[in-house]
């Protein structure tokens, strides 16, 4: 279901609950969301009002890719760039790493795996934005 955005910092600048394999209709909410949004490529569940650390990104085929408890456990290469966000009205200048390895948990047949998986350019970037989420910074 296609949620509203929440523009709130008190639910933004939360950091957010470990999800579960129970809180898979989350992850479709964020779906449907983002794929209604005319420029959004990654979205985070507090984005919705719900601070379950799971994020959502589209990859240049528009496939969607859910990403639960996401972590990045390692970066190379920072660089000062601007980005904007889909619940923030400010371009912010941020720090990211063009390359970065990331652990997080995936949905399979109903329950959560671990995954670890190393991620480059404009999706790393759209990672580390998620992730930011879910620690409750503010860009």
């Amino acid at each position: 279901m296609i949620k509203d955005l929440v523009t709130d910092e008190a639910i933004l600048s939360q950091r957010c609950e470990a999800a579960t394999a129970e809180d898979a209709p989350i992850a479709q909410d964020l779906i449907d969301t983002i794929r209604a949004q005319d420029d959004g490529a990654c979205i985070a569940a507090n984005q919705i009002g719900i601070t379950k650390a799971i994020a959502v990104y589209l990859d240049d085929d528009g496939e969607a890719h859910v990403l639960y408890n996401p972590k990045v456990i390692m970066g190379l290469r920072p660089s000062k760039m601007m980005e904007g966000c889909l619940t923030r009205e400010d371009i912010s200048k941020v720090t990211r790493y063009a390359k970065i390895k990331l652990s997080y948990d995936e949905l399979v047949d109903g329950k959560l795996v671990a995954r670890r998986r190393d991620y480059t350019g404009w999706i790393a970037q759209m990672i580390q934005h998620m992730v930011d989420h879910c620690n409750g910074k503010l860009v």
